[in-house]
């Protein structure tokens, strides 16, 4: 048996517990966040129930401002088909849009095409991009959005005088049309914005926020006012809550896949990823240069080799492990053949000493010494062989 077998072998691959370790942290942080989009998901699904709807009495609800209207002799019809809601439009009704966002393109074409002559009143209640510069051309949304709820009207509109401030604050608006009332401003641009019919009488409301119809919000400031004045000036309003079932959704337009993605998901990667790179940085920082300290305790060599040897190997630093190894051992044979360890790096010093020691071939002992990187592990093995062997004949010499 030779005294190599008799060495005991160690693996540097990772152990699976190895592998627990270093992962751990990362897999019980994506559990806490699993878990907490899952309940953030229920709650938000639970609050959500019956929003915008008038049947419904939850906080954002509209109920309350439903049966206000009823008392006041004006009937309310819920419809879910923009069939419906086209049909019943007139001069003698409001149309309320609660979400006109989920309408598609041609949805939206169709339903102003019937509105705009209707000689009744169109209310849109926060429109976003998608839907507002169709449904009410002239008008575009803000891309930043008002941070103030409660606003105060700053126009002669007589329904947002009467009703004083108003929980109007959402959506901004810029508007182009010139005999546009613009009331409700955050930051020089309306909340609220009224655009006259160009004939037949009617009129186009958008509401920059749904606030003022909660049943929860709707006793708060002016709402209660300013809701029964944007809805209550014609004998019917029809509420049309626009629904997935409705078979006008149906739209041959190519849509891609970011289309159909919620914009909260897209600005939840974003923010996402801007978290990891801020984790990524803290992680990654250096507060000051490194410092070296004493070990407690002795560590023998042979493992300190073989840690570096793993740092080298994880790394694919051949390079720096050549050169390691070709530095010591220059430093080793510069004192056996008579040259200062102080230009034992230096080939014009140490080269010619070594040939005239071994009577070998001064290129060849170049490119051991001195010679490129190895190109891979096999070839890093062959060079620490044959240095151990030029060290070994130096020293028989």
């Amino acid at each position: 048996m030779t005294t190599e077998a008799t060495l005991p072998s160690t693996s540097a691959s990772p152990t699976a517990r190895q592998v627990w370790t270093r992962a751990r942290g990362v897999v019980i942080g994506a559990v806490i966040l699993l878990a907490a989009a899952v309940v953030i998901a229920v709650i938000r699904s639970g609050a959500e129930h019956g929003r915008l709807d008038p049947r419904s009495a939850d906080p954002n609800g509209s109920r309350a401002v439903a049966e206000l209207l009823d008392d006041q002799g004006v009937s309310t019809r819920l419809v879910t088909t923009l069939d419906e809601a086209s049909a019943a439009a007139g001069p003698d009704t409001t149309v309320l849009v609660a979400v006109p966002d989920l309408l598609t393109d041609s949805q939206q074409s169709r339903l102003r095409a019937t509105t705009e002559t209707s000689g009744g009143r169109t209310v849109l209640v926060a429109p976003g991009s998608p839907s507002v510069s169709t449904l009410a051309p002239g008008i575009s949304s803000d891309p930043a959005p008002s941070f103030d709820s409660t606003l105060a009207p700053r126009c002669d509109l007589p329904a947002a005088r009467r009703a004083g401030t108003a929980d109007t604050g959402g959506f901004r608006y810029q508007v182009t049309a010139r005999t546009a009332d613009t009331c409700y401003p955050s930051e020089g641009l309306p909340t609220l914005v009224r655009v006259p019919a160009a004939e037949g009488g009617g009129d186009t409301v958008v509401l920059g926020a749904p606030d003022i119809l909660h049943n929860d919000r709707l006793d708060d400031e002016g709402n209660a006012s300013l809701a029964l004045q944007l809805l209550g000036s014609r004998p019917h309003l029809v509420w049309y809550l626009p629904s997935l079932a409705d078979d006008s959704t149906t739209d041959t337009e190519p849509r891609s896949f970011f289309d159909l993605l919620p914009s909260g998901w897209l600005w939840g990667t974003l923010q996402l990823f801007i978290a990891a790179a801020l984790a990524a940085l803290w992680r990654a920082r250096r507060l000051g240069p490194l410092v070296a300290e004493k070990l407690p305790v002795a560590i023998r060599a042979s493992e300190t080799v073989e840690g570096r040897a793993r740092l080298y190997r994880k790394a694919n630093a051949r390079d720096r492990a050549a050169t390691a190894l070709r530095s010591t051992t220059r430093t080793r044979l510069a004192p056996l053949v008579g040259v200062p360890v102080s230009r034992a790096h230096s080939p014009e010093a140490l080269l010619p000493a070594l040939s005239s020691h071994l009577h070998g071939n001064g290129q060849s002992l170049h490119a051991l010494l001195f010679g490129p990187p190895p190109g891979d592990d096999t070839a890093l093995i062959t060079l620490t062989d044959q240095l151990d062997a030029l060290e070994r004949e130096v020293r028989r010499s």
